[in-house]
């Protein structure tokens, strides 16, 4: 990768959205957990979350063993969920899947415009869906995936 192409992809923004993770720590009270590891690039996170008594994501912690791409996008996927209900996690996931094919457009999620520069670089797109991943196999395969 050219260091023109790598300053574009890695941008202040992007590196910034990376060390807002410190703010979710996995805890061991999150009852709904997944871990997801990027065959692509060697990528492992663990999301953990906990849902309030109306089945709204209530708390979002995570363990993210990735590149600054995974760490942003693990970012703000755990800064915009609370509050979210687990089918808005899933429909994001599935829109950013559906853009990183080429067959659709950016998901309406806060701050995801950050990752735009990460779809012309195919070996990134593994770490950028991870957290995504884990995160809709946590809400909708059951507790406890330790």
């Amino acid at each position: 990768m050219s260091a023109q192409r790598a300053a574009r992809l890695y941008s202040p923004a992007l590196l910034g959205l990376a060390t807002g993770l410190a703010a979710f720590p996995l805890a061991d009270d999150l009852p709904l957990r997944a871990e997801a590891r990027s065959r692509s690039c060697g990528s492992v996170i663990t999301v953990g979350l906990a849902l309030d008594r109306s089945g709204h994501i209530a708390r979002v912690g995570m363990k993210v063993s990735a590149c600054a791409i995974g760490q942003a996008s693990a970012a703000l996927l755990a800064q915009a969920a609370a509050g979210r209900r687990p089918e808005a996690v899933a429909a994001a996931a599935e829109d950013l899947e559906a853009w990183l094919s080429g067959s659709g457009a950016l998901p309406d999620w806060p701050g995801i415009a950050a990752l735009a520069p990460a779809l012309g670089h195919p070996g990134r797109h593994g770490a950028l869906i991870l957290p995504w991943t884990a995160a809709r196999t946590a809400l909708f395969q059951g507790a406890g995936t330790r």
